[in-house]
C-alpha cells in the first residue's frame, strides 16, 4: 500500500476531480490519497466521485477554508 498526496489548492473546478482521477489510473488497491482543495464545490464532488468509482472516502473536512479528503482505492 502506498501512501500519496495531492494538492489542489486554488485551482477550481473540475481540477481537482481530475488530479483525483489521474491518481486513481495507476494506484493499485488499497493505496491511499490525501487531497487538499479550495474550491468550495469540492465538498460535494469528491463524495459523488467516490460513490461513482468506488473508492472509499475515509475522511471529508474543511478547516480554514482547506478542504482535505483522505481516500482509499477501491478494489479493481
Amino acid at each position: 500500500m502506498a501512501t500519496h498526496s495531492i494538492d489542489a489548492k486554488g485551482l477550481q473546478c473540475p481540477a481537482p476531480i481530475m488530479r483525483l482521477f489521474n491518481w486513481s489510473k495507476t494506484a493499485k488497491p488499497d493505496d491511499q490519497v490525501s487531497i487538499t482543495a479550495t474550491d468550495i464545490g469540492f465538498l460535494s464532488d469528491v463524495k459523488a466521485w467516490c460513490q461513482k468509482t468506488r473508492n472509499e472516502l475515509v475522511s471529508l473536512e474543511e478547516a480554514d477554508g482547506v478542504i482535505t479528503a483522505h481516500i482509499r482505492k477501491g478494489a479493481a
